[in-house]
């Protein structure tokens, strides 16, 4: 009976010290395994709270710590609460700022090749934008042109074709383009101005002031979805489509390069992530809302619903054509940009043609949905 105890005194003294010795080598190397955080701050150029736009940013910017569990703790800037809006690339490229979620054609002034990562004239639709940012070299190239600023960038939203614009007058011919100054950035604005138009660039916040004071006689913005909230009806009542100016309108999250080095492979592929997520989530938002809140703009707020004749898209076309050669004229980069745009808007808009676009209209043919 002693020798059993014996026996179970020293297997309990052993067990013992293994569990010390176990629990201090917990002790010494839970520091090393506790990451610490990483701040992110994201500056936006979108109104805090605001439909669609600024909804989607603050959900990327809340997605992030979440699938990071909580490694990297961002925190959201909209426009004006840090930065303004137009000083956001600057923000981030000077690593002031880790990110900024934006449409990047707003950087075009400092390289024309920013605008194709958003929406340029006669450009590419968003099945068509996905296919050249994912498998046909569009990445590649938004890498290469954000090095040359310090930046990372990746689509995080589109909101497809938008509307041609608010007008308070009805556009019958190219001819009324002259003199007209409208708030439209981007290349689409170096069309107008081809037409006789002056462009201006305006934050989202300071749209609708200028328009109701006669600053601008024109804007476009987004869509049925993102306007109704902006109240532009009060000023002009003339709602144009189709856009030629932001066939599917990329937003991108844009991160501070050196930032984004220094970042885990596995955080790097989480963000990443997030963004392809939330592209996708933005696209499918403001499919779901746009044509309600169109109806709502015409039926509740006397909105007169109008398309663009063709003598006034060829006039546009024509625009175009023009400040694609002063684009592709700017730097060999820009040069390699448009080709390589030109080319997947040839190669998948034939293909887009046979395909959604044939379908649908016969679908709405048939179907009779106008």
């Amino acid at each position: 009976m002693s020798k059993i105890k014996k026996i179970d005194r020293r297997s309990f003294v052993k067990k013992s010290g293994l569990l010390a010795g176990a629990t201090a080598a917990a002790t010494i190397a839970s520091p090393a395994i506790v990451q610490a955080k990483t701040e992110m701050a994201i500056v936006s150029t979108w109104p805090r709270d605001f439909p669609g736009l600024g909804i989607s940013a603050q959900r990327l910017a809340k997605r992030i710590p979440e699938l990071t569990e909580g490694r990297i703790n961002v925190t959201y800037y909209a426009s004006g609460e840090k930065v303004g809006a137009f000083d956001s690339f600057d923000e981030v490229a000077s690593g002031k700022s880790q990110g900024y979620i934006a449409a990047d054609y707003y950087w075009k002034g400092k390289h024309p090749g920013w605008a194709y990562f958003t929406a340029v004239p006669f450009g590419l639709v968003f099945s068509e934008m996905e296919a050249w940012m994912k498998y046909a070299g569009g990445q590649a190239l938004l890498d290469e042109l954000g090095a040359e600023f310090g930046v990372k960038g990746f689509p995080c939203g589109n909101t497809g074709v938008q509307m041609g614009g608010w007008f308070n007058k009805e556009m019958e011919s190219a001819d009324d383009f002259k003199g007209l100054k409208m708030r439209i950035p981007g290349l689409g604005g170096d069309v107008l101005a081809k037409l006789g138009a002056s462009p201006v660039s305006l934050p989202g916040s300071q749209i609708y002031e200028n328009l109701v004071s006669g600053a601008v006689q024109a804007t476009e913005w987004v869509g049925p979805y993102n306007d109704y909230f902006m109240k532009f009806y009060e000023a002009a009542k003339y709602y144009y489509y189709p856009g030629m100016h932001e066939p599917a309108s990329q937003l991108n999250l844009g991160m501070n390069k050196a930032w984004w080095d220094k970042l885990s492979k596995t955080d790097q592929a989480i963000i990443e992530a997030a963004c392809n997520e939330e592209n996708s989530r933005q696209m499918a938002e403001t499919n779901a809302n746009n044509g309600q809140f169109l109806e709502k703009l015409v039926k509740e707020h006397g909105v007169k619903l109008r398309k663009f004749n063709d003598e006034i898209y060829d006039s546009f076309g024509e625009g175009a054509k023009e400040v694609f050669d002063e684009v592709r004229q700017h730097s060999p980069l820009a040069a390699k940009i448009h080709d390589s745009f030109a080319k997947v808007r040839s190669d998948v808009g034939a293909w887009n043609g046979l395909s959604d676009t044939a379908y649908t209209i016969q679908r709405n043919r048939v179907l009779g949905i106008k």
